[in-house]
């Protein structure tokens, strides 16, 4: 690219480094901030991001998680973005424990995710049987008429009732008939097979 005039810009970094930790070749990675630094382009949060996302990928949240603190020490405040990277890697990783203590730093700090951010932590959590947190986080997103698929709602509503928790389930399950009438005959399937 400089030898042919043009000159690199954040995405242009941000894409290599991704690519590299792909690869796996961390080496590389920091050739590229290098790189970044002799044509002036900084660490800012769009590639802190995609570090983080790299090494979460890899099964490395703790080194992710370990730049986050990194990145902070130098001035650069983290977004949902970035939480959203480490929570999901910590529960494909199987350590509920930090993701949530993660998801509670991150609401104390007033960032709010996406849709698709709640529904992962949702799946996660009844995947390893925190229903308690589960139910928690979807009060939080029903607030906001966000509601997981199905198979997800499905999970929490049996880990609820499996946990003698069956009043609550059904309530949920007469939520989800009400907001989704097309779906109501699969609910009742699910109602049907709770225990009375």
């Amino acid at each position: 690219m400089c030898m042919k005039g043009v000159k690199p810009n954040a995405t242009t970094f941000t894409t290599a480094i991704a690519g590299f930790y792909k690869e796996e070749r961390f080496d590389d990675v920091g050739k590229v901030i290098e790189l970044m630094k002799k044509h002036g382009c900084g660490e800012s949060l769009p590639v802190f991001n995609v570090r983080v996302q790299g090494l979460c990928k890899l099964g490395r949240s703790g080194d992710a998680k370990a730049l986050l603190n990194e990145m902070v020490k130098k001035g650069t405040k983290p977004s949902w973005l970035t939480y959203n990277h480490l929570i999901h890697g910590f529960c494909k990783e199987g350590d509920l424990e930090e993701a949530k203590r993660l998801y509670k730093e991150m609401a104390k700090k007033g960032l709010v995710g996406d849709s698709s951010f709640y529904y992962m932590l949702i799946y996660y959590l009844c995947k390893g049987g925190d229903f308690d947190t589960a139910v928690g986080v979807y009060n939080e997103i029903a607030a906001r008429n966000w509601v997981p698929c199905f198979s997800t709602m499905k999970m929490l509503v049996n880990g609820l009732a499996g946990s003698s928790r069956v009043d609550e389930a059904k309530g949920i399950i007469e939520k989800m008939k009400e907001k989704f009438p097309d779906k109501a005959e699969g609910w009742k399937e699910v109602e049907d097979a709770l225990p009375q």
